[in-house]
């Protein structure tokens, strides 16, 4: 469950780069 939760935390962190890459 510890990996999950880093992978999700790791997936958020990289979505809002990408948001304010394009943004």
């Amino acid at each position: 469950m510890f990996m999950f939760d880093m992978l999700m935390m790791f997936f958020s962190s990289l979505i809002m780069v990408i948001c304010v890459l394009v943004g």
